[in-house]
């Protein structure tokens, strides 16, 4: 029985639920590096570009900017925004297994039946539709985590109420939603790739059986190295839109360039710091992607089993 095929949608939702929780907090300090790297805009060659920086550090690869997170803002700084990010992964975990399991028979009825339909393609519509719808519901706690995770010592927000009324007072509605386009662009792809890979490797790897780990992990892994290579760039992209606004100068990267726009952002990055730019932190990235993907797959699965296996007990044994 495939993924998109067990379970009531309750129970979907409660496994995707479970799933996001889980994995959020195993990779959280991945999380905060990545996105630290990804604001970073000066050159590590070029001492000449460090010289207005105002204060702000400079990280070189993932190791020493763990370190120098723990050094200076404490243990507890490798988690910064993980309160809205733990909410971020429940509901975007529990929306996106559930559109993906939607959308998948919706196919196989427009098609006419399972099937008819090649599976990689049935996978990468499913896949790309449950990430897009999954993105723009959950996008104001996306935007939240970033800025959390951005701020040093020098706290722009206080606590998570106060963020999102001061956000709310300065930058109105829209100020949640900076970023959503190149959010959107990025997402379809990467969800469409992932499932499609995980799909098609699921089968073969399936059988597996191994030490720490299991077929449907690997291939969980694979999937997701293949398709956040294809598409990081929008991902950083998203990350630097996201912190503009009032409180730009504010955050541990202090001399973040303003933006405007995907193209104009893209552009602008691409001038100033060559394509490779559009890379920092892809290092990191696949690293976080890899263990996320293994523990958000391999909980899902078995939180669905269980849940189902709740579901089938009888009353007086519950």
């Amino acid at each position: 029985m495939s993924l998109k095929d067990e379970g009531s949608r309750l129970q979907v939702v409660a496994a995707g639920a479970t799933a996001g929780l889980i994995s959020r907090f195993v990779i959280a300090p991945l999380d905060v590096v990545k996105i630290r790297l990804q604001l970073q805009t000066h050159s590590l060659s070029d001492p000449l570009s460090q010289h207005n920086l105002h204060g702000g550090p400079v990280y070189k690869g993932t190791l020493q900017t763990i370190r120098q997170i723990a050094r200076h803002e404490g243990i507890t700084g490798l988690w910064k925004g993980n309160i809205p990010a733990e909410l971020l992964y429940i509901c975007y975990s529990a929306v996106q297994f559930t559109t993906y399991r939607q959308t998948t028979l919706l196919l196989q009825r427009i098609a006419g039946g399972e099937g008819r339909l090649p599976q990689s393609v049935e996978s990468f519509v499913a896949g790309g539709s449950a990430g897009a719808l999954a993105t723009a519901v959950t996008y104001p706690l996306d935007l939240l985590r970033t800025r959390f995770a951005a701020q040093g010592n020098d706290r722009v927000y206080t606590s998570l109420p106060r963020a999102v009324a001061t956000i709310g007072r300065q930058e109105g509605i829209r100020g949640f939603y900076r970023g959503l386009g190149p959010g959107l662009a990025q997402i379809v792809p990467f969800m469409g790739m992932f499932f499609a890979v995980y799909e098609t490797l699921r089968g073969p790897l399936g059988h597996l059986s191994l030490p720490f780990s299991s077929g449907d992990a690997v291939a969980g892994v694979l999937a997701s190295i293949v398709a956040k290579s294809g598409s990081f760039p929008l991902d950083l992209v998203r990350k630097r839109i996201q912190v503009q606004g009032p409180t730009r100068g504010r955050y541990v990267h202090k001399n973040i360039p303003e933006y405007h726009g995907t193209i104009g952002t893209m552009t602008g990055i691409v001038r100033k710091e060559g394509f490779r730019g559009l890379y920092r932190g892809l290092t990191v990235s696949l690293f976080k992607a890899a263990p996320a993907s293994a523990v958000t797959i391999w909980t899902y699965e078995r939180a669905l089993r269980f849940y189902i296996a709740m579901g089938e007990k009888p009353e007086h044994e519950i």
